[in-house]
């Protein structure tokens, strides 16, 4: 019964998360006015609003104008209820439970707005800079000054490499949206986790970058959205961080 509503929570929350990710980017409330349909403005009925659900009865279409639904409505649904729990699977039910299924669902809004519109907006990563923080000093693996460390070596670190970059080639290699996400992320992850997220999505960055080159036909300019990286990366190392790091030292202990 535990993991069925870790589940169902999982897609109700995922469907808020879709209406972050339509409104959040272009300055709209994402409480009020419920729901509608992009082309014909008519509201979502209840019914209609079923994680997942409704997107397989309605066979993918509105109601009333019979327009495309797209698949990233359920896909998000979804990925969240996978990510729920997998966390569950991971820390049982407790507080660090709920805060991993914040910082979570943050990561997933955040890597499709990246994606979608190139941005991190600090509507999320300022506030859970904050909340991460506050949640530090309860926990007894981390810390506060644990999580003061990882915020400012994770978006230290950035911040280096953008002002690296900067004065190198006299315009912006990432945006300040990755520093604070990073900030973020290292609040929550500590130093470890952050340096283990940096590498992740270093490394899929890059080879996301040569496959673009080699079959796409991009050049190196190409400028790919680091966030959609970097959150994934941070959602294994939440997961499965320290697993990773400790079978990492491990091959230099003998």
């Amino acid at each position: 019964m535990e993991e069925i509503i870790v589940a169902l929570f999982g897609l109700v929350w995922g469907s808020f998360l879709n209406v972050v990710i339509h409104r959040l980017p272009r300055g709209e409330n994402i409480a009020t006015p419920p729901s509608a349909c992009p082309r014909c403005g008519r509201r979502i009925r209840p019914y209609d609003n079923l994680p997942v659900i409704s997107y397989l009865l309605l066979r993918r279409r509105c109601r009333d104008c019979g327009a495309g639904i797209s698949p990233i409505y359920p896909a998000v649904e979804l990925l969240t209820a996978a990510a729920f729990l997998i966390l569950h699977s991971r820390f049982g039910l407790g507080l660090h439970l709920l805060t991993a299924c914040v910082f979570a669902a943050a990561l997933i809004a955040l890597g499709f707005i990246d994606y979608f519109h190139q941005i991190l907006p600090d509507a999320i990563t300022l506030p859970g800079l904050v909340l991460a923080l506050a949640y530090a000093a309860f926990r007894p693996d981390i810390g506060l000054r644990g999580a003061l460390l990882g915020a400012v070596f994770g978006g230290g670190f950035l911040l280096a490499v953008y002002g690296g970059y900067y004065l190198l080639r006299k315009k912006e290699g990432l945006g300040l949206g990755d520093v604070t996400m990073m900030l973020f992320v290292g609040a929550y992850l500590g130093w470890r986790g952050a340096l283990l997220t940096l590498v992740l999505a270093s490394f899929s960055g890059a080879l996301v970058g040569v496959f673009l080159i080699a079959c796409r036909k991009k050049d190196m300019q190409h400028a790919l959205p680091f966030g959609s990286f970097l959150a994934p990366a941070a959602f294994v190392s939440l997961a499965w961080g320290e697993a990773i790091v400790r079978a990492y030292l491990s091959l230099y202990a003998r």
